[in-house]
């Protein structure tokens, strides 16, 4: 297979925004020469990016005065560029300044948040080298910036391999570490449901702030947020402030309301419990809630693949009565959300126009616009889920979505 049919197949899999993260490609350090221009003056791997297409993007790279000591990034010509362009103000430069900028160089498609904090790092670090022994601007070429390029070229593997390097120039030492950087957490509601995702024998409280540490006791995957906030005595967006932190470093996750008029429907990733051992043995381990006697992964299997359009929990447990079989139901919802081997369907009310009359009468039946479920409407009104129902079987101009 050649290099061109390679990149084919890449740029069929990869693109910009997919959120996939690259290596590191190329490092390389540019320089303002005050006769010559933006150049680059050192690079690893050498001529990984031309002179034409530095050429073509340089105006970005040694920015105006502006965007001097910003992270900047330039996505052009297959090249994600990242750099932290910086200027040192002295006479004894030409022009009375040194503009430099040291730049990771990655995929287009790449993505690159993670590399920012270690190039601004290693740019100050090159700043302060600069300021002390013009480690970067000396011109005799036997001097410390010959080391530059062994410097760099460390860099590059070891971020690309472990994540992390040490450098060590003379009496100082760096330490340089990507730190994974996590998507921004969804929008928490009322309606929504905080679980642990982790032992939650092994999380320390004193960790979290005051307002999270007084949160923490009533997650237990049961309370939706609104509920949450009203037992701790903790204002309602503080609780969702909380619970949105909490998802962003993986504690917990958002699962919808537990009630057994509930309708689940199996996923296709249910067959991964027919073939993972390891889910197996977790699965069975939470839904019995209990090590010492654990129910039969046919049970379960069957409990899971009998969960349907139109048929609710209730159903089932009257058909399978669970507790027979040591199965607790509320932990085995649980898992399957969690484990996405089930998916919730949803009720949404639908105010339908009669007679005319286009505004619904009342502020409930506002909600019931098709784009607002059960559990949103009974969170935002106080109700239960079976006044709700009374409420729309009652009213002819009311429809019920599921989905």
């Amino acid at each position: 297979m050649t290099m061109t049919e390679i990149k084919v197949k890449d740029d069929d899999r990869y693109y910009e925004g997919c959120g996939h993260e690259g290596p590191i490609r190329c490092i390389f350090l540019c320089e303002f020469h005050p006769t010559a221009g933006p150049k680059i003056t050192c690079q690893v791997p050498t001529d990984y990016v031309s002179k034409e297409i530095f050429d073509a993007v340089s105006v970005y790279i040694i920015p105006k005065l502006q965007l001097q000591r910003s992270i900047l990034t330039v996505n052009a010509l297959g090249y994600k560029i990242t750099g932290f362009p910086v200027r040192i103000d002295n006479p004894k430069y030409a022009r009375n300044a040194y503009y430099f900028n040291l730049c990771f160089v990655c995929d287009a498609w790449a993505r690159t948040v993670q590399y920012e904090p270690v190039v601004k790092k290693l740019s100050e670090y090159l700043m302060t080298m600069e300021q002390e022994t013009g480690f970067l601007s000396s011109e005799n070429q036997s001097s410390e910036k010959l080391r530059l390029p062994l410097m760099l070229n460390q860099i590059l593997m070891d971020l690309n391999l472990h994540g992390k390097s040490t450098v060590i120039e003379g009496t100082t030492t760096m330490h340089l570490k990507v730190v994974k950087m996590a998507p921004d957490p969804p929008s928490v509601a009322d309606h929504h449901v905080p679980i642990f995702t982790i032992d939650q024998n092994l999380f320390r409280e004193q960790h979290w702030d005051l307002t999270t540490q007084q949160v923490l006791p009533y997650i237990d995957g049961f309370n939706h947020v609104a509920k949450i906030a009203a037992e701790a005595d903790v204002e309602n967006n503080l609780v969702k402030s909380c619970v949105q932190n909490l998802v962003y470093y993986g504690a917990v996750s958002l699962i919808p309301i537990f009630q057994y008029s509930n309708v689940y429907s199996a996923t296709p990733h249910l067959r991964n419990l027919a073939a993972n051992s390891k889910l197996q043995e977790d699965c069975l381990l939470y839904v019995s809630g209990s090590d010492s006697c654990l129910p039969s992964l046919q049970d379960v299997f069957l409990f899971y693949c009998s969960m349907t359009y139109g048929t609710t929990l209730r159903d089932l447990c009257l058909r399978f009565n669970p507790r027979s079989l040591q199965i607790d139901e509320r932990r085995l919802v649980q898992f399957g959300l969690l484990h996405k081997l089930i998916r919730r369907i949803h009720k949404y009310p639908v105010f339908i126009e009669s007679n005319g009359n286009s505004d619904p009468p009342s502020p409930i039946l506002r909600c019931f616009n098709g784009a607002s479920s059960y559990d949103e409407i009974c969170c935002s009104f106080g109700l239960s889920a079976q006044e709700l129902d009374e409420l729309v079987e009652c009213d002819p101009t009311v429809t019920v979505i599921w989905k």
